[in-house]
Order: structure tokens, then C-alpha cells, then sequence
């Protein structure tokens, strides 16, 4: 599988990561990005430098898009001058960007028209988890589909396949919802044993192994504690994942009554100008309220 093109569209925080990563176990890389210097930032490490994204996919056995945004997805591989119409008829289309459900079933279809396998494959696990090749990666697509790839996942994390396409996204939905409710249950806790007079620090240690005890509090815990907020995920794009959620769930008639306060706690950061701040800074906005 080592001579398996492929073609990375979107070198941004992880995606650099994952790209590189790609290079350096064997696979022959194209790269696109829209800032150019991110993506040239790889070229050190084997991969190569497209001018255009469809420059990136015309040859690809395999195009990966990490973007921003469903809109940002539909309009680079399903827009005008097309990833899409540039890749080669059996060929797959891997999105591991976060995109809403619908538009992962929408691309799918109009991947089938053209010839073109599809997963969606969003992952968990942030800059870390894609600088150390150890993502949740949720893919959504054919069973068969998912085996071709893989290889390919097995350098970026662990896959899991979770259903037909769409799915991934709405595995994904759910990752995020625990994420954010789980992030801002962690500030308020530190945030009571600091002005109770506690050493969050010394609680924290205390709660390592507990019934408390998870990836975000070890890790965002931490950094609330050092108020070590940069680099990280910045607050506004936590949002578009807590709203797509709370969206979806409508649709489907349920109430979501913890995501939804809690989305009404980023979009409250975000408000007050701290949309750029990573989004376990929600303990800022906590500590801001409380005065």
C-alpha cells in the first residue's frame, strides 16, 4: 500500500501533521493548501507541493480533505474547477474534516455519480493526536471501502468503522457534545476548589484515576491550571460543532437540555471576543462571570 498516491487537500493545524506523517511511513504525497506556505512547510519531509487542489487529486488513488467547514468542503471538492471531476473514476474520497451529516450524505451521492468511493472519517484527538498518529478516526462509508483504507488510517490513529456514510460525522457529533460538556464541567470544578481554597492543582492530582478522571480533564485540566492556552482549538469552532448538534437534534425531535447550555456558554466566549482563544479558556469566561 506504501505506493499509494495520495492527494491532501487542507495542511492546516493537523492537517500538516497528518500529511507529514503520510510522507514518512512510504506514501507518495500531493499537497494542497490555501495558504501555500503551510502546505510548503512539508516539503522537508517528502512531500510534494501542489499549485491547485485538483493539481493535488488529478493522479491521487486517494484524496483526503481536512478543511474547516462543510461549506469550505462542498466548494473546494464540489465547486467550480472541482476536486471531484479532477480524480480518477475508482478512486476514494476520504473527508476527515467535521462537516454536518447531511452535506457527508450529499457528497457521498455526488462521489457515486462520478465514479468516486466516499468515507467520511472525521477524528478526535486535536493537534496532539495527529502530531503522534493517534486519532480516533470515525469512518462512515462501504465496509470494503474502509478496509482499501486502512493503511492509510493505521498512520494517522485508530479507525473504527461506525455505518453508512454520515455516519462518522454523527459519531463525531457525539464525541464533541462530551467534549464541550466535559470541558466546561472541569472549569467550573477547579474554578470551585480555587476560590473554596483548595490547590486545583493538588485536586486534580487527587482525582487522577477516579470516577472523574478522562482525557480532558488530565489534559485541559492541566492547561486550565497553567493557564497554558496556546496552541489549541480555537472556541468559535466548538460552536459550529455544539450547533450542528443541537440543529440535528431538532430535526429529529429530541431537547438536549446540557448541550444546549453548554453551547450557549461558547457562543457567550465568543461574543466577548474570545473566539480565538483556545476553548478550554472557557475557565476565563468563568472566572470573568464570577468576579
Amino acid at each position: 500500500m506504501s505506493a499509494t498516491r495520495i492527494g491532501f487537500i487542507g495542511t492546516g493545524i493537523m492537517g500538516g501533521h497528518m500529511a507529514r506523517r503520510l510522507a514518512q511511513a512510504g506514501f507518495a504525497v500531493s499537497a494542497w493548501n490555501r495558504s501555500p506556505g503551510k502546505a510548503e512547510a512539508l516539503e522537508r519531509f517528502g512531500v510534494a507541493v501542489a499549485a491547485e487542489a485538483t493539481e493535488a487529486a488529478r493522479y491521487a488513488d486517494v484524496v483526503i480533505a481536512m478543511l474547516s467547514s462543510g461549506p469550505v468542503c462542498d466548494e473546494v471538492l464540489f465547486g467550480a474547477n472541482a476536486v471531484a471531476d479532477a480524480m480518477s473514476p475508482e478512486s476514494t474520497l476520504a473527508v476527515m474534516s467535521s462537516i454536518p451529516v447531511d452535506t457527508a450524505r450529499r457528497q457521498a451521492e455526488l462521489a457515486a455519480q462520478k465514479g468516486i468511493r466516499y468515507v467520511d472519517a472525521p477524528v478526535s484527538g486535536g493537534e496532539k493526536g495527529a502530531d503522534e498518529g493517534m486519532l480516533a478516526i470515525m469512518a462512515g462509508g462501504e465496509a470494503d471501502t474502509i478496509d482499501t483504507l486502512r493503511p492509510v488510517f493505521a498512520e494517522l490513529g485508530r479507525v473504527t468503522h461506525v455505518g453508512p456514510a454520515g455516519a462518522g460525522n454523527l459519531a463525531k457529533l457525539a464525541n464533541q457534545l462530551i467534549v464541550a460538556s466535559s470541558i466546561c464541567a472541569v472549569a467550573e470544578a477547579l474554578l470551585l476548589a480555587e476560590r473554596g481554597g483548595a490547590d486545583p492543582a493538588r485536586v486534580r492530582e487527587a482525582l487522577l484515576g477516579g470516577f472523574a478522571d478522562s482525557t480532558v480533564f488530565r489534559q485541559h485540566g492541566q492547561r486550565m491550571i497553567e493557564g497554558n492556552f496556546v496552541p489549541g482549538g480555537p472556541a468559535k469552532y466548538q460552536i459550529k460543532d455544539t450547533g450542528t448538534a443541537l440543529a440535528l437534534a431538532a430535526s429529529l425531535g429530541l431537547t438536549l437540555p446540557v448541550a444546549t447550555e453548554v453551547d450557549r456558554i461558547f457562543r457567550g466566549l465568543v461574543e466577548h471576543g474570545g473566539g480565538d482563544l483556545d476553548h478550554s479558556a472557557a475557565i476565563l469566561e468563568l472566572r470573568r462571570l464570577n468576579r
